[in-house]
């Protein structure tokens, strides 16, 4: 059993990169997350493991120096909240465009604008949908936990190479900030250049079977083979639907009617499925833990078996779409959310179940 700590979600995520073997970090502190470039700088992990921390002089410097780090093969990442990720889309682009691994994290602040330091989630088209130009594709992964915070650092990293593409912890401040009990994962060694150059034959640092030095870009002049790039992208993402979505269901064996919801809006649905099952109503929990891919066939299956869903979210209604075009058009769906860092409570979330599902 790995050591166990008590931690904010912030730390979980920067004691995760150490001890993932992470080469690199490159960040800008912004509210609510700013405790992971703190924790960091703190730890000196490059005095220990030789890790690379680095406050940058903006978002976008960040993200271009990940960027770099990336194209080199090395194991990098950059966290940032809401407006700050908004400054870094162009790099993420530009990034997937040139078929990279890198972990991104969103801790998500309320908005639109510079909006609210209080937790959001009103980031999901961001993050799902691609936020920068182009037909990409960012792996979503949405933790509900502290503990998931510390192990889709480890997980996020192992997809991001084996898909060669970025790969984005969407979470909000509410798990950013709480303290919880973590279990940790014990440390990876870094990879030495020799293995990166084993393992990353596409990196700067390696060579091309013509023994020519590998040159990583995204541009590509030629209409007919920029047109085959984008294929190439997207029989990946079609790949990345079939082998890598991850969902969870809560009591929903019985159920007649399903919350779905994921991150902060799922813990609190948790205690929403007591109320209403003590006022005799079957209910449960269907959590997307991938929001890109988004589990649409699991979705789909359960759907057969009840009469409704409430999508529970903390923002105006962005993953509801997502449930609509996963399920028959004739099953009732509702959405419920509150906005400007206001957490709905268990009690609103039930009540607004039987008003607008059940009682609709």
């Amino acid at each position: 059993m790995g050591e166990l700590r008590l931690m904010k979600g912030n730390e979980a995520i920067a004691e995760a990169a150490i001890r993932a073997g992470c080469d690199g970090y490159f960040g800008y502190p912004i509210t609510p997350q700013s405790e992971i470039l703190e924790y960091l700088m703190a730890e000196k992990p490059y005095e220990k493991t030789g890790m690379v921390v680095l406050q940058a002089e903006s978002e976008v410097a960040s993200i271009n120096m990940v960027y770099g780090g990336a194209g080199a093969g090395k194991m990098v990442m950059t966290t940032s909240s809401s407006p700050g990720v908004s400054l870094m889309q162009e790099g993420i682009s530009y990034i997937a465009g040139a078929e990279l691994p890198a972990l991104l994290v969103n801790i998500n602040r309320g908005g639109p604008g510079l909006g609210t330091i209080q937790p959001s989630q009103a980031d999901y088209w961001q993050s799902t949908k691609g936020g920068g130009h182009g037909d990409y594709h960012l792996l979503v992964l949405a933790p509900a936990s502290v503990q998931e915070m510390s192990d889709f650092v480890k997980l996020g990293f192992d997809l991001a190479f084996k898909y060669r593409n970025p790969v984005i912890i969407h979470s909000d401040g509410a798990i950013g900030q709480m303290m919880e009990k973590v279990v940790l994962f014990d440390p990876i060694p870094r990879r030495t250049d020799d293995e990166i150059k084993k393992q990353c034959p596409w990196a700067t640092v390696g060579k091309t079977p013509d023994r020519k030095r590998s040159i990583i870009t995204s541009l590509e002049l030629d209409p007919g083979k920029q047109e085959q790039v984008n294929l190439r992208l997207q029989a990946k993402y079609r790949k990345m639907e079939a082998e890598e979505v991850r969902y969870e269901e809560i009591a929903c064996d019985d159920a007649e009617y399903i919350f779905v919801a994921f991150g902060t809006s799922a813990r609190i649905c948790q205690k929403s499925i007591e109320l209403a099952r003590a006022k005799g109503y079957k209910v449960g929990l269907f959590r997307p833990i991938t929001l890109y891919p988004f589990p649409v066939n699991p979705l789909r299956e359960l759907s057969t078996k009840i009469k409704g869903i409430l999508v529970v979210e903390m923002n105006a209604g962005q993953m509801i779409e997502d449930v609509k075009l996963a399920v028959s058009c004739s099953l009732k769906v509702e959405h419920y959310g509150r906005f400007g860092g206001i957490i709905p409570t268990p009690e609103e979330v039930t009540e607004n179940l039987i008003s607008k599902v059940i009682g609709g």
